[in-house]
């Protein structure tokens, strides 16, 4: 049951975001964003469908159904479709990723070959993308101390017989790496490109497998390659007996997950106070744990959600 109720919200959810793209008051004709915040009691939360951000959909409902509000929770897989949504209303929060989202919103303002305002550098970032988000009626709320981002994983028999934990020290062992990752690699500034100059690390090939895929583990696994590009809340890394290497010298943009809400309709201090809670416990080892219960061990987004919350004191345990 709970499956044809998804299903439905997602399908409905469709047309109607079409409906709303194609009338929507374009960005130049809005002028400076100056009605007070509003506070709508009943709220959308969007997800982009895939298990991380419907974990954080879910805790983000459960932190407002706590403080009073009424959610409803829409998946759209497509940002070019839910963000157009987010400015008009129809969906009203959306979890987001500083970085990627600073950048998304500048390309989408000054053309696809903007030059980039996500960095590493977190304050720089957010000063960037709050900037691109207000004329859009899009208030961003604070990042907390979880953050998702490119990083690069070896075995664990790998780095404990070469002396690995960070990328400078593979960069000073002088290693020869063949590395599993997208084809878009080599020309990436954070991957191959920056590996070598950020890091001085002898990347001899990009093995075409994938960001994070099983191939590319398994790859890595096997000895076919060293080195995997992956993310920080990978939850299947164990099961490969891969370990992320730190990447001490900060090459990776600043993607800590933010709250981004409409303002007209959840801009008011009462959304912000309940999203807040969030920030001051989900770390980024905590996601990673929570999306392998929902990918590894199967279980529902919605109750991992809730156990987590629970476990964390952020709403009431059932008695």
């Amino acid at each position: 049951m709970r499956a044809a109720r998804t299903g439905a919200a997602v399908l409905a959810g469709s047309f109607l975001l079409a409906a709303g793209c194609a009338t929507g008051p374009s960005l130049e004709n809005r002028g400076d964003v100056t009605a007070p915040p509003g506070d709508s009691k009943h709220l959308t939360i969007g997800s982009a469908g895939f298990t991380e951000s419907d974990l954080l959909a879910q805790m983000y409902a459960l932190l407002l159904d706590r403080a009073g509000y009424h959610t409803r929770i829409l998946s759209v897989t497509n940002r070019e479709i839910y963000e157009p949504a987010l400015e008009s209303g129809q969906i009203d929060v959306v979890p987001e990723y500083a970085a990627t989202f600073a950048d998304w919103l500048n390309a989408k303002a000054h053309g696809p070959d903007a030059k980039p305002v996500g960095s590493p550098d977190l304050d720089a970032t957010m000063k960037a993308l709050r900037s691109l988000a207000a004329p859009r009626g899009l208030i961003v709320l604070d990042p907390g101390r979880a953050v998702d981002q490119n990083a690069f994983a070896v075995t664990a028999a790998y780095a404990r017989k070469h002396r690995l934990s960070t990328l400078s020290d593979l960069g000073r062992s002088r290693l020869p790496v063949r590395l599993a990752a997208g084809d878009e690699c080599v020309r990436r500034p954070y991957c191959e490109p920056g590996l070598k100059k950020t890091y001085g690390i002898d990347i001899t090939a990009v093995d075409p497998k994938g960001v994070g895929t099983t191939p590319a583990k398994r790859a890595v696994q096997n000895g076919q390659d060293q080195m995997v590009l992956t993310t920080t809340t990978d939850a299947t890394l164990d099961q490969f007996g891969l370990v992320l290497l730190a990447d001490d010298r900060h090459l990776q943009n600043a993607d800590y997950i933010v709250p981004v809400v409409n303002r007209a309709r959840a801009g008011a201090q009462g959304v912000t106070t309940a999203l807040d809670k969030l920030n001051t416990v989900l770390t980024t080892k905590d996601l990673a744990s929570l999306n392998q219960r929902v990918d590894s061990w199967r279980r529902l987004p919605e109750d991992v959600a809730r156990s987590y919350l629970e476990s964390k004191g952020l709403i009431p345990a059932p008695h």
